[in-house]
């Protein structure tokens, strides 16, 4: 329906407003790369528009950048066709908990562990405990793929073996825990999921779709098990540092409603605009580490491989919890 509404509104704008010829050849390009079918001409001359318009802002931040300006740069992904607020009305699905009461227990961050302590660079990826960057299409589950990736990790942490774990099975059957499909949901309550449910099953017996359905559940193909979980210290980065280096993957909420992070390619990124308190997007923090003199997190996003760099992003981090990566962490204990 949003997307509906985007094209009707738009069609005045379409005819009012000149393509750039010089682009043409690119533009197929585009639409070859990403496999672009549109429904109808009109449709495509309002994508045409809307990403010639993401490419002048992808071009002049990137001249910014070049000259230090910024800490990171932006390219044309498999989104670049689609206006911000569209975006983020079919990406981003975390629904922040409104009534203050978690679900988790408080994580006791070691207090006579000193950041000195830990190890400069964690990636949990070379240890084995990440699944390969996964693609929730336009539909907002992306707290189910954030979920699933940290429940990954603590099952390898406590079995060696690496399965990848259903979110349309947390999609599906999660909503007496307040959880809403594409329309949204929370990490924390498909944790209280899996744990009242002793189980989720693996990705390969109940494989992902972008759209809500019934629930299909199958005790016989339970991938992974889960007694608790844990909520890290609010808005605490160093809590959530000491988190990622001695438990693995943790759950994370961001900030990322901004044309800068959907079309984000590489280097650290930090948006001035972004807040620390609302929260739009589920994640998974992998680990950490510096460059440049800049540190960062390493942040696993569920939009496919065409996005970031390989699917991945480096926020900026010690730099007052932004996009409030630390301000709704947690992680499952199994």
């Amino acid at each position: 329906m949003f997307r509906f509404t985007v094209v009707a509104c738009a069609i005045a704008a379409v005819f009012a407003a000149p393509f750039d010829k010089a682009l043409d050849s690119e533009w197929e390009a585009y639409k070859g790369t990403y496999k672009k079918n549109y429904v109808s001409k009109e449709e495509e001359s309002l994508r045409r528009l809307i990403w010639e318009d993401n490419l002048q802002f992808v071009q002049s931040h990137n001249l910014q950048a070049d000259r230090g300006v910024h800490t990171f740069w932006l390219g044309m992904n498999e989104y670049a066709d689609m206006g911000i607020k569209e975006f983020v009305a079919v990406t981003n699905g975390y629904k922040q908990n409104v009534t203050g009461v978690s679900k988790c227990g408080h994580y006791m961050a070691p207090n006579n562990i000193e950041l000195t302590d830990l190890p400069d660079t964690v990636d949990w990826r070379d240890k084995g405990y990440v699944t390969p960057i996964k693609n929730q299409g336009q539909c907002g589950s992306c707290w189910s793929f954030s979920a699933t990736g940290s429940l990954e990790g603590q099952h390898f942490r406590k079995t060696q073996t690496l399965v990848s774990l259903s979110e349309k099975n947390l999609m599906d059957c999660s909503e007496k825990e307040g959880n809403h499909g594409c329309h949204g949901g929370l990490m924390d309550q498909a944790f209280a999921y899996v744990i009242q449910n002793k189980g989720i099953d693996t990705e390969q017996s109940y494989p992902y779709e972008p759209r809500d359905g019934i629930c299909r559940f199958k005790r016989e193909n339970v991938g992974a098990t889960e007694v608790s979980c844990m909520d890290i210290e609010h808005e605490s980065e160093t809590d959530l540092q000491k988190a990622v280096a001695m438990e693995g993957p943790i759950s994370v909420a961001i900030d990322a409603g901004h044309r800068s992070f959907q079309l984000y390619r590489s280097g650290i990124y930090k948006e001035p605009q972004c807040s620390s308190i609302r929260l739009d997007h589920g994640v998974l923090a992998v680990g950490y580490g510096s460059e440049m003199d800049e540190d960062y997190w390493l942040v696993k996003n569920s939009w496919g491989t065409s996005w970031g760099s390989e699917g991945y992003v480096k926020m900026a981090r010690n730099d007052r919890n932004m996009c409030g990566i630390a301000t709704q962490a947690s992680f499952p204990t199994v």
